[in-house]
């Protein structure tokens, strides 16, 4: 874009946390890139709202040192953009798509604006093909189909990093011909954290096939904002102009939010639920609603933000909000984790409400959801047993409620506590038939019988 002039205002009125404010500005625009002058060096920034002639600027960079007296702010006459090109696929980026070792990232195809491409909502194509995890509890209880956004809901302390950077590392899209890439966002994190992923990332060879945006706790909350935007367009371009199927990893949206609190109150907003802003919802909505696929497009755009539950309550206005948006959740428990199992997902809360669009005949295998059902129900019975042991002891149980509290403990220590192996999703299904094994054939109702005869045998019947 050729710039045709520049404007510079000293008009500096204050300064309040990330934010400066400038008046006396000729025809600013909404989301217009400016850059600040100082005696300490350039910072950029963004006009995050305009009155009249009174602009407000979110500055990227923080505004830590500088004197609305010795400041000049440069309206650049353009908006924030990423670049976007085959060079990104294996670079580690800091929030605002720079490489963190200060090189240039290469040739770059485009540079892609960070508010994405709007999508026709009469274009959006229904998901019908399912992403293989290699986790059990969500591959065969709560599957991940292409196009969806699955949030998983964390509490603090819970190894959330752990499961994201390993759903990078293993994800995959089995028999299909289309390239696979994974985008992964992280916002808010220690540079232990940082140090962590990366560690991982080179170890596991996922480094090689995917883009990541790291923003850290020391930088600029407006930086949080940029990060995920960024890493959706890039995503973008990916999918619908390059035909990838692209994973997005999003770490921690309750870190985005907290940024956009601090930001609208430095704007003196009236504070919502929690003091969050009245737009949270649709805040969030702009960054979710970008997952999809589109009739036409082979490629395709699917989501896994990780939200962290403050004190583990669901209730929380940004993973309450987090579900009404999203497609389900995969819930990690506190509980399972003090036991020692990995991961800690309790399947009981967990839903994937686009499963049934991804699997079945031809697609993972005939009665998918029949097993999930039958695993879904006897593992729920088990918990409920459990809790009447404790008031009528082991006495108190007949055979076939103790061989439902056996299919209880064999389930979380053989198909929950699968560690940080990768299963297939066959692999999947004989540790499910291993733990049904624990039940009589009458008791498998939701399964057809020739599928347990089959597989089980017939006979197996208890008193």
């Amino acid at each position: 874009m050729i710039k045709l002039f520049r404007e510079g205002y000293t008009s500096l009125t204050g300064i309040v946390g990330p934010l400066l404010f400038l008046k006396g500005v000729r025809q600013p625009g909404f989301a217009e890139l400016v850059s600040i002058e100082t005696p300490s060096g350039v910072r950029t920034g963004q006009i995050l709202q305009v009155e009249d002639d009174l602009c407000v600027v979110q500055v990227f960079d923080g505004t830590m040192g500088m004197d609305t007296g010795k400041s000049t702010v440069w309206l650049e006459r353009d908006i924030v953009r990423v670049p976007a090109g085959d060079a990104l696929i294996g670079q580690i980026l800091d929030g605002r798509g720079r490489r963190i070792d200060g090189k240039t990232i290469g040739y770059i195809e485009k540079l892609l604006p960070t508010s994405g491409m709007p999508i026709n909502p009469v274009w959006r194509q229904s998901p019908s093909c399912y992403i293989e995890t290699g986790i059990s509890t969500i591959d065969m209880m709560n599957t991940l189909v292409k196009g969806q956004k699955l949030p998983i809901f964390s509490g603090a302390g819970l190894p959330a990093n752990q499961l994201a950077a390993q759903i990078v590392s293993q994800s995959r899209v089995p028999g299909s011909d289309t390239d696979f890439l994974v985008i992964f966002a992280a916002m808010g994190i220690t540079q232990r954290e940082a140090d962590f992923f990366i560690d991982t990332f080179r170890s596991t060879g996922a480094i090689d096939s995917g883009i990541f945006f790291l923003n850290l706790a020391s930088d600029s909350a407006a930086e949080r904002l940029l990060t995920p935007r960024m890493a959706l367009s890039v995503a973008e371009y990916f999918a619908f102009e390059k035909n990838y199927d692209v994973l997005v990893v999003m770490t921690d949206m309750l870190y985005y939010s907290e940024a956009l609190r601090e930001i609208s109150a430095a704007r003196e907003e009236v504070p919502g639920r929690r003091g969050y802003p009245g737009y949270t919802y649709s805040d969030l909505a702009t960054l979710y609603e970008r997952a999809g696929c589109i009739r036409g497009a082979r490629g395709s755009i699917t989501q896994i933000p990780i939200i962290t539950m403050p004190d583990d309550d669901m209730t929380h206005p940004v993973v309450d909000l987090s579900g009404y948006i999203t497609e389900g959740q995969v819930v990690l428990d506190r509980s399972i984790h003090d036991r020692g199992l990995y991961p800690p997902i309790n399947v009981l809360p967990s839903l994937s409400r686009l499963m049934n669009k991804g699997i079945g005949k031809r697609k993972t295998f005939e009665f998918h959801r029949l097993m999930a059902d039958q695993l879904y129900a006897s593992y729920a019975r088990a918990q409920e047993l459990e809790r009447l042991r404790l008031i009528v002891g082991d006495d108190g149980l007949t055979d076939t409620e103790k061989l439902y509290l056996a299919f209880g403990r064999e389930f979380e220590a053989r198909f929950v506590n699968q560690g940080s192996v990768f299963r297939t999703l066959d692999t999947t299904l004989n540790e499910a038939w291993e733990c049904l094994k624990e039940l009589p054939n009458t008791e498998l109702y939701r399964i057809p019988p020739c599928f347990i005869a089959e597989k089980l045998g017939s006979g197996r019947e208890y008193s």
